[in-house]
């Protein structure tokens, strides 16, 4: 049995919203066992995000003033993304995304903002769950590679979370797809 699919997320932790109208800004914290330096590569470095993010670039989110080709999984088209603010390794900010490492000694402390619809916040909670996971995984070399976009949404770890972070969030459950197996 692969790495893959021994694979189960964890409840949903470590996240809540900010509520500005319909504007919503998702903020998911994880503790990963991995300095900073490594975490920043694997936030910036396109090879890096193909591994683990819902998104693709055509080249380094790095440098401040950088535009790249950015394409969310699934997306019909890439959007022209400007990265707006580049400290490394402590944060990062482009399009509607903004990433903040703290040093744990060894270990970082990696907190997302990520504007989101409200009517899908308790979804991108989820995936962004799985996809920090992945995350955690691959920096710590035992990768069980990439699972986004419609892939993560036919996955019962994924429907699970959805429904636990709707319930912390106050928020109906989305239901995305509608015949999802139920695990």
């Amino acid at each position: 049995m692969t790495d893959r699919e021994q694979y189960a997320p964890g409840p949903a932790s470590g996240a809540q919203v900010r509520k500005d109208g319909e504007k919503w800004t998702l903020i998911l914290v994880r503790e990963l066992r991995h300095p900073p330096e490594k975490v920043w590569q694997a936030l910036t470095d396109p090879a890096h995000l193909r591994e683990w993010a819902p998104f693709v670039v055509d080249g380094s989110l790095g440098t401040v003033g950088t535009t790249v080709k950015f394409t969310w999984v699934g997306a019909p088209a890439p959007q022209d993304t400007t990265v707006t603010r580049a400290d490394a390794p402590n944060v990062l900010e482009y399009s509607d995304i903004r990433w903040e490492l703290q040093d744990l000694g060894g270990g970082t402390r990696l907190t997302l903002w990520h504007n989101i619809d409200r009517r899908f916040i308790s979804m991108g909670a989820a995936g962004w769950h799985i996809c920090l996971d992945v995350l955690d995984h691959l920096l710590g070399g035992t990768p069980i590679g990439r699972i986004v976009g419609g892939e993560a949404m036919k996955f019962g770890g994924w429907q699970r979370l959805n429904s636990e972070y709707a319930k912390q969030f106050g928020v109906e459950t989305p239901s995305w797809p509608p015949n999802a197996p139920k695990r």
